[in-house]
């Protein structure tokens, strides 16, 4: 397992200067990121990532509202071998039909990836977690009618937000989940609040070691009222030592 950074994170450095904000990324220790809306930086982001020897395992894209071959040709440009979709908006998560709907548009997405060599996923929020559809969360109940190939990436801070046990969640979602967000804080929905992993109220290490099949730990702040590299850092820094103090190399 390793770790990685959604550049969602630092979106305002990003727009001030994409370069040098990479130049940092690098410098604080990740060798991988998660980039976001990356089709309208793909050439820009791709050379700041080679300069500075990153990848991108992942990303971030809106398939289900934007032009997909776009998307996946920009994704395959930068090495980006699972797409994830970020966010599909509450009122969608509140009825069994809304949900199957979802998934089979991503199903599709999926096939379509494919031809490109690449695997989709989704990225939930906490209202997935609050809606209960026949007993179970909406996120359970869609990632039943998911095709196999498609992953989840789990952000365990709004599982928790939303109500219900990251550990346990991740226990019953299994191996599909390949990717999980790393962020913690007080468990509500003031972002500025978020705080460096293993500083907050998420049990950050038992919630990876409940990810059985992961592949990437993502650490992401939505939002920080400090200085957001000095976060991310201290949040790199705690899950490298956990891995140290785990025998595990992070």
């Amino acid at each position: 397992m390793t770790y990685s950074l959604q550049l969602y994170t630092l979106r305002n450095a990003i727009q001030e200067d994409l370069a040098g904000t990479i130049r940092r990324v690098a410098e604080i220790g990740f060798t991988q990121v998660e980039p976001y809306n990356f089709v309208a930086t793909a050439k820009e982001l791709g050379a700041a990532l080679r300069e500075n020897g990153l990848t991108a395992p992942s990303g971030h894209a809106p398939l289900l509202s934007q032009d997909q071959d776009e998307i996946f040709a920009a994704a395959k440009e930068l090495g980006i071998s699972t797409v994830i979709d970020p966010f599909i908006p509450a009122e969608r998560w509140q009825t069994a039909e809304d949900i199957q709907a979802t998934a089979a548009a991503l199903n599709a997405a999926a096939k379509k990836g494919a031809e490109y060599g690449i695997r989709v996923g989704y990225h939930n929020h906490q209202w997935e977690l609050e809606s209960i559809i026949e007993g179970r969360t909406a996120l359970e109940y869609f990632a039943d009618l998911l095709d196999p190939e498609l992953v989840l990436e789990v952000d365990t801070y709004w599982v928790a937000v939303g109500g219900q046990d990251p550990v346990d969640i991740l226990t019953k979602l299994g191996d599909r989940v390949k990717f999980i967000h790393i962020k913690d804080g007080p468990l509500n929905t003031d972002t500025k609040a978020q705080q460096p992993a293993g500083q907050g109220k998420v049990a950050v290490l038992d919630v990876i070691n409940a990810a059985a099949s992961l592949e990437v730990g993502v650490v992401e702040f939505d939002d920080y009222a400090g200085d957001i590299f000095d976060g991310i850092a201290q949040s790199l820094a705690y899950l490298q030592t956990a891995a140290v103090n785990a025998g595990e190399l992070a």
